[in-house]
């Protein structure tokens, strides 16, 4: 790495580099070879509009239980998520907490245009993002066409998966939930281009519990009851093998 390279990494960990080492950081790693490109925010961009776009991002590295982002604080910057998983919770006062969603490769975090963030963002495992200051995206958005339709694109998908999940949490059974679950992850896994079967489960239980409304012990009793049925296999290394799809999507549906 040459010393220009260097300065410009180290400006990037710091928070103080400039436009010009960004585009140096961006010319040694371009965007357009990203992996998620396709399916992620930048996906609709012609290359110069991609090279706009990149410059002004900056790169994003955590550990798993990082907290990326925390309810209440201000809301000052975007995120696209490279790779790894993050996990989004609201608390409640006596210390409950509601998970919202799984983000993965390709997912974008700030579609929401608020003062203050509405909920907490947390790594699960190790996660690489981009990040863009909320004030740049704004501005970008009213100079690249492509860039405001896509966010307008983003926002409907989110709003069709908030729909999805407040059916699933208000009239599913557990074992509805447990099999639409593992069906969505499996889907997204296909959509950026990874293994759809077996399907990664990189979270634990006790979120999976409180992202499907259920205990943890109903989770763990749900998979041993969908195991013994045959329908999927064991955990192993976080993977669960997708036996009998027929039957999952069926026990999905309620039938």
């Amino acid at each position: 790495m040459g010393a220009g390279q260097f300065m410009a990494l180290k400006a990037i960990r710091t928070g103080n580099q400039t436009k010009a080492q960004r585009r140096s950081m961006m010319d040694h790693q371009p965007c357009e070879t990203c992996a998620v490109r396709g399916i992620a925010v930048c996906g609709a961009l012609s290359r110069e509009e991609l090279d706009k776009f990149g410059a002004e991002m900056s790169d994003v590295r955590l550990q798993s239980g990082d907290t990326l982002i925390s309810e209440g604080d201000p809301e000052k910057h975007v995120f696209s998520v490279l790779s790894g998983c993050l996990k989004c919770y609201k608390l409640m006062p006596d210390g409950r907490r509601q998970i919202t969603g799984f983000l993965f490769p390709g997912d974008f975090l700030g579609l929401g245009k608020c003062e203050e963030n509405t909920f907490s963002a947390e790594a699960v495992g190790e996660v690489g993002l981009c990040r863009m200051e909320r004030t740049r995206l704004t501005s970008l958005s009213g100079e690249i066409p492509n860039l405001k339709h896509r966010l307008y694109d983003l926002a409907a998908e989110s709003l069709s998966e908030l729909q999805d999940h407040i059916l699933l949490l208000g009239r599913k059974t557990a074992q509805e939930r447990v099999a639409t679950f593992l069906l969505t992850l499996s889907k997204r896994a296909q959509l950026r281009g990874d293994i759809a079967n077996p399907v990664e489960i990189p979270m634990g239980r006790d979120d999976i519990g409180d992202f499907l409304g259920l205990t943890t012990e109903t989770v763990s009793r749900t998979f041993s009851r969908l195991r013994k049925a045959g329908i999927i296999g064991t955990d192993r290394d976080k993977r669960i093998q997708l036996i009998n799809m027929e039957e999952l999507e069926s026990l999905a549906e309620g039938a």
